[in-house]
C-alpha cells in the first residue's frame, strides 16, 4: 500500500489535524446548503416548477434541400463557416 494513503476515508496529510479537515468538509457542505437556501428565498420555486410541469415542445424537423440545389443563402453560410474555421485555426 502506498505510504501516503492509509485509508480511503482519512487521507494522510502534512501537519494537518484530522479534525481541521473534517471541519473544512462540514463548512463546504454548509456553504452549499446556504447557497441553495438563498436561491430559493430570492428567486422562489416558480421557475423550477414551470420547468418540471410544462409540456415538452416537439422539435421542428428541418427539410433538407433538394439534391444538388444549394440556395444563395446556404452558399453564403457555407462560405462564412469555412472562412471562420480557417481564421480561428479550427478545421476538420
Amino acid at each position: 500500500m502506498a505510504a501516503g494513503m492509509t485509508t480511503i476515508a482519512v487521507p494522510e496529510s502534512e501537519h494537518e489535524h484530522p479534525v481541521v479537515a473534517w471541519i473544512a468538509i462540514a463548512a463546504i457542505a454548509c456553504a452549499i446548503v446556504l447557497i441553495a437556501w438563498a436561491r430559493f428565498e430570492v428567486h422562489g420555486t416558480g421557475d423550477l416548477e414551470a420547468a418540471l410541469y410544462e409540456e415538452p415542445v416537439a422539435k421542428p424537423v428541418a427539410m433538407p434541400p433538394a439534391e444538388g440545389k444549394v440556395t444563395g443563402h446556404q452558399a453564403q453560410v457555407d462560405e462564412a463557416v469555412t472562412a471562420s474555421r480557417w481564421a480561428t485555426a479550427f478545421s476538420p
